[in-house]
């Protein structure tokens, strides 16, 4: 349902039939009519009126409803009148982010690969009965638009669900099928962007991390012009209320050789979204981005193996920020050349289980390890971890792998590492008085230290630098 001329009273393209509201928060509908105009919104017995302002511009705000799977119709009313069918109450998430998120269910749409004898869960999806308690909507890539561009809300046996952010398909399907209400995914993504594009240009402006480059006209942060991608696909969305988002991005940051700055950005970027939402609380869970061979690519800023490892720890120093989570996705590359690893299924399984712990209170192990601290004692580390879960293992039954550790001279050498109960002791002949390790501590390291429940530690270094969130 797109804009149209005036008199007739419109309605923005996040609003259609079949589409699922936000259960248990204010319901706000807006849009334009002429001005002066009444406009009158009917909804589960509610009925609210306003006039159009001096732009033409209006919205009512309903109270909130409890979850409901069963098709409810709503009636906006002024010089026309628009009907909305079929409408289900639930919980909406936005998936976004650069390609990985934007992978779509049916990979043969952007020929991606994957290995050729692999179960493709995705594929068998695809030729499957689905629930119309999961609904969709696809926000086509477009810029500086002043409307989301969009088909509308499908069910899952739409064609449109063939372009769908994959994650959010099997996201929404395990969520839905634990929790029983209706989910509705918003799946709005652009491959190659970076983390400002994602960010209103005002916001950096108003950042003191970041004014400083923001002085001249048309101004670029770190080389990028902040807020299109959130200008045209995300910014009219707002103030549709949704329960929480999905983020995955961060490999056209590595590729721009971001360090800490970036968990600074992250941020400021989900500060701005919070605030313009009104809900400090909302959930923001990311994916770590996976192994790749950077030192590889042709790009114009130099890589080393320790490019990547540097974004792997900006985005779980993020993990400091309140309402935040991470899926850590290590084990999951067969090709350090594909930046896309193929089996989303995987991906989406680790970030509903924070879901499920977080927001849907399910008694679950949700994290792999997460290095907390250590101790040295003569000439061994004891690491110990958050998120061991019913304890540490080697996933393989192998001996662990990609520890280093070094001593005063901050020369790092191959090191031995054990598991002891819920702690991992690290050591090696080389080095006589240990003081710091390191994990997983290169661009394709694909450590073997899990947890029992399946969930790989995130990598990380004992020496690197201190980052606290900024107010």
């Amino acid at each position: 349902m797109g804009l149209y001329a005036f008199p007739q009273v419109t309605l923005p393209n996040v609003f259609s039939s079949n589409m699922v509201l936000q259960r248990n928060k204010p319901i706000v509908v807006w849009g334009k009519a002429a001005v002066g105009e009444k406009v009158t919104v009917q909804f589960l017995g509610q009925s609210s009126s306003t006039v159009g302002d001096n732009n033409g511009k209006w919205n009512v705000t309903l109270r909130p409803q409890k979850a409901s799977d069963k098709g409810s119709e709503m009636i906006i009313s002024a010089s026309n009148t628009i009907k909305l069918q079929n409408i289900l109450v639930g919980d909406v998430w936005i998936c976004t982010g650069q390609s990985n998120m934007e992978y779509r269910l049916d990979r043969s749409t952007q020929k991606m690969r994957g290995p050729v004898n692999a179960p493709d869960l995705a594929k068998e999806e695809l030729t499957k009965e689905k629930s119309d308690q999961i609904r969709y909507i696809y926000v086509e890539k477009k810029s500086g638009q002043p409307d989301i561009v969009t088909k509308g809300w499908v069910n899952g046996n739409d064609t449109i669900v063939r372009y769908i952010t994959a994650i959010g398909y099997f996201f929404a399907k395990e969520i839905n099928e634990e929790i029983k209400v209706p989910i509705g995914i918003i799946s709005t993504s652009w491959g190659g962007t970076r983390i400002e594009e994602w960010t209103p240009a005002w916001a950096y402006e108003q950042s003191a991390l970041f004014k400083s480059q923001t002085t001249e006209k048309d101004f670029k942060i770190d080389g990028m012009r902040p807020g299109l991608k959130f200008q045209g696909m995300m910014e009219p969305i707002i103030p549709f209320s949704i329960k929480g988002f999905l983020w995955y991005q961060g490999e056209s940051n590595c590729i721009n050789n971001d360090s800490l700055n970036y968990a600074d950005k992250f941020k400021l970027m989900i500060d701005t979204w919070r605030n313009l939402w009104k809900s400090k609380e909302m959930p923001i869970y990311t994916v770590q981005i996976s192994p790749l061979y950077y030192t590889k690519r042709k790009d114009k800023v130099i890589h080393t193996p320790e490019s990547l490892p540097i974004i792997w720890e900006a985005q779980t120093k993020c993990l400091q920020l309140s309402f935040t989570g991470m899926a850590v996705t290590t084990d999951m590359v067969d090709n350090f050349t594909d930046i896309h690893p193929w089996n989303k299924w995987v991906v989406a399984h680790r970030l509903a289980l924070w879901a499920l712990a977080k927001d849907y209170d399910r008694k679950i192990e949700y994290s792999g390890p997460l290095y907390k601290s250590l101790k040295v004692k003569k000439d061994k580390i004891y690491l110990e971890f958050d998120h061991t879960g019913s304890g540490l293992v080697s996933n393989d039954g192998k001996p662990l792998t990609w520890f280093t550790i070094a001593g005063a001279n901050g020369k790092y050498v191959k090191a031995d590492a054990v598991i002891k109960k819920n702690t991992v002791v690290v050591s090696s002949p080389d080095v006589k008085q240990p003081l710091n390790v390191r994990f997983g501590w290169n661009e394709i390291a694909q450590p073997n230290l899990f947890n029992k429940e399946g969930l790989p530690a995130s990598p990380f270094r004992t020496d690197g630098p201190d980052w606290k969130p900024t107010e």
